[in-house]
């Protein structure tokens, strides 16, 4: 498995050429960026074009740093299960830029978060909602050889991973799985058994630590400090045959914001070889 990071877990803004150095020194096999709104000063933006898309991608190749996705946060204002088909539109519009850069870049997964429960969008209407927008998703992803990766979040929405797998399957492509994160399950299940039930259908994971007796965001701690069983998602991990990715979603430390990154590398070194138990 590949140790990746992140953009999110530097300081909004950083330079790509600082933000790739400290990757490559701290160990990093990769690096996940992010696509934000217009204006955003570091990275990708929904205004990207094909030729920065490509200084992008050499420049992490010049710090001998992989790209295997993309992740966004746009999709919180413009999620595919809204009411609203506007919004639904610019729902599609971020996943379709994700698709784009993923293929020029050679990334091979687009992060996308389906939807969300709340007062206004019920759970069914957030799943047919969603369902019906990643249908339309699919042909774009299929001809540009990129993969939709479904994410768990704290969306109140597939809460099983019998649903998540029925949710993924009833798209019937092998373009659309899951992004699965191993901290966001423990507020409702178990990383390991979400992995064995899942399978194949995992294409990429996030990983960060997540204390239950908190039960909110202020759960979320520095690898091996929290309740995941690392041991047992490693486990899990090799018996689906899993061998990309792990991408770190940590906290940014307040008087050093740099060092979590080298902090998570060591971590990662850790889980990974198994010497986490």
């Amino acid at each position: 498995m590949l140790k990746s990071v992140n953009q999110w877990c530097f300081p909004e803004g950083t330079p790509l050429p600082k933000l790739f150095e400290i990757s490559r020194d701290a160990g990093f096999d990769a690096v996940e960026l992010n696509v934000y709104a217009a204006g955003a000063p570091a990275g990708f933006t929904m205004e990207t074009t094909p030729a920065e898309a490509d200084a992008i991608a050499k420049l992490a190749g010049d710090y001998g740093l992989k790209l295997r996705s993309v992740s966004t946060g746009l999709m919180g204002r413009n999620p595919l299960s809204s009411p609203d088909p506007a919004v639904r539109e610019q729902g599609r519009a971020v996943v379709k830029k994700q698709l784009e850069l993923c293929e020029r870049i050679g990334a091979d997964t687009a992060l996308v978060v389906p939807g969300v429960v709340n007062a206004t969008s019920s759970y069914d209407t957030c799943y047919e909602n969603s369902r019906g927008e990643l249908e339309k998703l699919i042909p774009e992803a299929e001809k540009r050889g990129v993969k939709i990766a479904v994410e768990n979040v704290w969306n109140k929405f597939l809460l099983s991973p019998l649903e998540m797998k029925r949710y993924v399957d009833e798209l019937n492509s092998p373009n659309v799985g899951v992004y699965f994160d191993v901290g966001n399950i423990l507020l409702y299940g178990f990383p390991q058994q979400w992995i064995r039930i899942l399978g194949s259908r995992i294409f990429k994971v996030h990983v960060k630590d997540f204390k239950t007796s908190v039960g909110n965001h202020g759960g979320f701690v520095p690898l091996m400090a929290g309740d995941v069983n690392w041991p047992e998602v490693v486990a899990a991990l090799n018996e689906i045959g899993y061998t990309d990715t792990l991408t770190a979603e940590i906290g940014i430390y307040g008087s050093n914001p740099y060092q979590a990154v080298y902090d998570t590398a060591r971590q990662l070194d850790a889980i990974i070889s198994g010497k986490a138990g």
